[in-house]
């Protein structure tokens, strides 16, 4: 079955989710992660990508993102893929493929949205329960979202700017949406749009980026369709 060409249009968000192999590990020391942010920061300068948040578990990885050219998403994780499988592959003297296939993404309507899936990225770990809160856990975005910490690789989104005028007051209503579990119904609807690729948002915003892209990015009904007359 031919798979649908990647839908990552300019200037949009995107939630991108990358695995390891059969879900096997793609990191096991601390230089692994480090090797891969730094490469990770590297070619998103180079492709033109922005990066909001991200996080980066044991054998897959999470980010959001904005491309500011209809290919940037694609040329910056397959250079990104490919060097650190070279890598990897080198450092612990094995051979063969490291990621699951290709890269599952979806487009994310920023108004009410976007802020959602910044929580879900970085509550990942709490909710795999390495960790009881998203600060504990040193390889995600949170540490520079919510504290400040400085970070090379870390581009707020203009939604994030927008919470409040000065840094620290932003930080501290960021914090504050982790004060309580993210919803259950989001998390499904993020998880089901990224791994079906469609899209994350209300059915208005769907409806729109459909129309202007001639790209269907909500689910298909199951079953026969009905017959006329």
């Amino acid at each position: 079955m031919a798979r649908f060409p990647r839908f990552c249009p300019k200037g949009h968000p995107q939630h991108i989710i990358q695995r390891g192999n059969n879900r096997q590990p793609c990191f096991a020391l601390d230089d692994d992660y480090a090797s891969y942010a730094s490469w990770l920061k590297e070619y998103a300068s180079e492709f033109g990508v922005d990066i909001h948040a991200w996080v980066f578990m044991s054998n897959h990885v999470h980010l959001l993102a904005t491309p500011q050219c209809d290919e940037a998403i694609s040329l910056m994780m397959q250079a990104l893929g490919r060097r650190y499988v070279r890598y990897f592959n080198r450092s612990y003297q094995r051979t063969g493929t490291l990621w699951e296939g290709r890269f599952k993404s979806c487009i994310v309507q920023t108004e009410r949205y976007l802020l959602e899936l910044y929580r879900y990225i970085e509550l990942n770990p709490v909710r795999a329960k390495i960790v009881e809160e998203a600060v504990d856990f040193h390889w995600s975005s949170h540490h520079f979202n919510a504290l400040g910490v400085e970070s090379a690789l870390c581009q707020p989104h203009e939604v994030y700017m927008r919470l409040a005028k000065s840094a620290s007051k932003r930080r501290k209503i960021y914090r504050g949406f982790f004060q309580k579990p993210q919803d259950r119904s989001i998390i499904k609807s993020i998880s089901d749009s990224v791994n079906k690729e469609l899209a994350f948002g209300n059915d208005r915003f769907k409806g729109e980026i459909e129309i202007l892209y001639g790209r269907r990015l909500t689910q298909g009904k199951s079953g026969r369709p009905r017959r006329a007359g």
